[in-house]
């Protein structure tokens, strides 16, 4: 059996407050409009054939699965409180410059919770291979990330805390 402290999820701060955020909107605003579309499409007659009142009932559908989701996320959501963590250790919600030593070129990363993640937008997961290996590491040390294509080597340049992060001086 799984005990509750595996099942938590680590978030930023900024993380945690996306969920809540969506959350609170689906349950007012879009649940709302849900609604109103539903009423509308009944209002047009034969439910059967009613492409309109179909379409109200999937958006619902998905509106409440959502609404799910997020509750289950928050429950097991586990807000890691930066103001604790050393700022010049990659921890997560750090911000990592690293040079990338097999492409001679330097990368920036924001470490987030794996729910948070997004490489597009250099967010990684403390979860995946490079976030995890860069967890505890500090400016000057190389680090080694096993790949499918052979291994690859970062210098860690700079670690400072997310820039969407709170700070210490609100």
């Amino acid at each position: 059996m799984e005990n509750a402290e595996e099942r938590m999820t680590n978030y930023t701060a900024e993380g945690y407050k996306a969920l809540v955020d969506e959350l609170a909107y689906l349950k007012g605003t879009k649940i709302e409009e849900v609604k109103r579309s539903l009423a509308e499409a009944r209002s047009f007659g034969d439910l059967s054939e009613n492409s309109e009142y179909d379409e109200a009932k999937n958006e619902q559908a998905k509106v409440v699965a959502r609404i799910t989701e997020l509750e289950e996320l928050i429950n097991h959501a586990k807000v890691i409180d930066e103001s604790e963590i050393k700022a010049d250790v990659i921890n997560l919600g750090s911000t990592v410059k690293v040079l990338d030593m097999e492409f001679d070129e330097e990368v920036e990363y924001s470490l987030v919770g794996a729910n948070e993640a997004n490489p597009l937008l250099g967010r990684i997961s403390d979860q995946s291979p490079i976030g995890s290996a860069m967890i505890g590491a500090t400016v000057g040390d190389v680090i080694t990330v096993a790949a499918p294509n052979g291994e690859l080597k970062f210098k860690i340049i700079s670690v400072e805390r997310s820039k969407n992060s709170p700070k210490n001086d609100d």
